[in-house]
């Protein structure tokens, strides 16, 4: 089947397919690792003929703001990368903070009805319909809302199950992809933070997690690569918003079988892939046990609620002595974004069964100096993402802090105990001063 005949009245370059955009549009760019490189390429380098467009792009893997270019479009964004982090913490891009998801419903504050969707998609299969491959987000509800979609052709893509597809009809312009998609921009990692990882995730497999439990895994540093350790479990099922490396071999290997999960029973259900090896995106490929759905409907707490059993396993950049949990910013400096961390949290600790579970180092090395990441109190200006009702676990390298039913001078014990023992004796003293409770 030559894919090319059948959309060749709508295929064209990069350049023409981005030439429709002027000023003042209104564009909205996919999400994440789905950010569509050579759409972005393209309109970027029209960018001083189109002086303030808007382009909406959650989580951009583009770098749209740059020193010498800052003033072209007005960006949007409500989870913050190190492509954007800069510009969204010096006022140069607008940042929304949202966690209420909904299905069939857009972020508030992000344009519900843009002129234009740029967005990757397959090649059409012999009936006209592609995928959108390693990641949906929100690309059903927008190629619906957009008044023109765009979508350039990845040849590699998978296809899934679920709310994975597109027909050609609901595109306006084609380009080829001139490469594969970016990666998760991500700073290298130290011996001793790789040790750590190993650690914690061993520590919420065997401590935390039971056979038969359906699992949400984080995309943070240390959380997402947890199936890498959940070998040795039953009948696992997974509920959640990134499917990460690991899980398509659990699924393989007979691990996870969805057999017992109460909503999706026996499917592996999220809304994107990220950091996946080709051999594990080759074994989703036509895999009907994998479903790509839209993130407004993953995320959404009144399905997750009725999922028995739910772990939901999330990053933290601090906790403080008490269990609440900052995942967003560092004082008040933007530094990633809500994503789904606080609804499936709320969902776990309301779920038959669930259970919430942060995991964080214990310490990090800033500017050569140690730091602990366990905390008297949030810094000024920090954004709770997960309150300390909602959290039953807090796993550092030296341990599972239990928090569930506790009072303030136990959670304080639990939560020292897990923390770097260099900074233990302070952290002790800091809570008799701050909580007026001895441990």
């Amino acid at each position: 089947m030559d894919w090319r005949a059948m959309i060749a009245d709508k295929l064209m370059s990069p350049q023409e397919a981005v030439s429709v955009i002027k000023p003042g549009d209104k564009v909205w760019v996919a999400p994440y690792t789905t950010t569509p490189p050579t759409l972005c390429n393209a309109l970027y380098e029209r960018r001083h003929e189109l002086k303030k467009i808007r382009i909406d792009h959650i989580a951009p893997i583009f770098a749209w703001i740059r020193p010498e270019d800052d003033d072209w479009c007005d960006l949007y964004d409500i989870y913050a990368t190190p492509l954007d982090r800069d510009a969204v913490n010096s006022g140069r891009a607008h940042y929304i903070p949202f966690a209420a998801w909904r299905q069939g419903l857009l972020p508030d504050g992000i344009e519900e009805q843009p002129d234009y969707y740029l967005v990757p998609v397959s090649p059409p299969d012999r009936h006209g319909y592609c995928s959108l491959g390693p990641g949906v987000f929100w690309s059903k509800q927008l190629i619906q809302r957009a008044r023109t979609v765009i979508a350039e052709v990845h040849e590699e893509f998978i296809r899934t199950g679920g709310d994975n597809f597109v027909h050609i009809s609901q595109i306006d312009r084609f380009c080829e992809a001139s490469g594969p998609l970016p990666p998760p921009p991500l700073p290298p990692r130290s011996e001793e933070e790789v040790a750590v990882t190993e650690v914690i995730c061993s520590l919420v497999a065997s401590e935390i997690i039971k056979d038969r439990d359906t699992i949400q895994i984080g995309v943070g540093t240390v959380s997402s690569p947890l199936a890498l350790y959940l070998g040795e479990k039953h009948d696992l099922g997974i509920q959640t918003e990134i499917i990460t490396g690991g899980v398509p071999t659990l699924v393989e290997r007979g691990v996870v079988t969805g057999r017992y999960k109460t909503v999706h029973p026996g499917k592996v259900v999220g809304s994107a892939c990220v950091f996946l090896p080709p051999e594990e995106l080759a074994i989703m490929d036509g895999n009907p046990v994998f479903e790509l759905y839209d993130f407004s409907y993953t995320d959404d707490i009144r399905m997750l609620v009725q999922c028995d059993n739910l772990v939901a396993v999330n990053n933290a950049l601090m906790v403080d002595l008490t269990g609440q949990v900052a995942s967003e910013t560092i004082g008040p400096r933007v530094w990633t974004g809500v994503g789904g961390q606080t609804a499936f949290m709320i969902a776990a600790r309301y779920a038959r069964g669930g259970r919430a579970v942060t995991v964080l180092p214990s310490s990090h090395l800033l500017n050569g100096q140690r730091v602990s990441r366990i905390v008297p109190v949030l810094p000024e200006g920090a954004a709770v993402t997960v309150p300390r009702t909602i959290v039953d676990y807090v796993v550092t390298e030296y341990g599972v802090a239990s928090l569930r039913g506790k009072t303030v001078r136990e959670r304080v014990g639990e939560l020292i105990a897990v923390a770097h023992p260099a900074f233990r004796a302070e952290l002790k003293e800091a809570a008799r001063k701050t909580y007026g409770v001895t441990v």
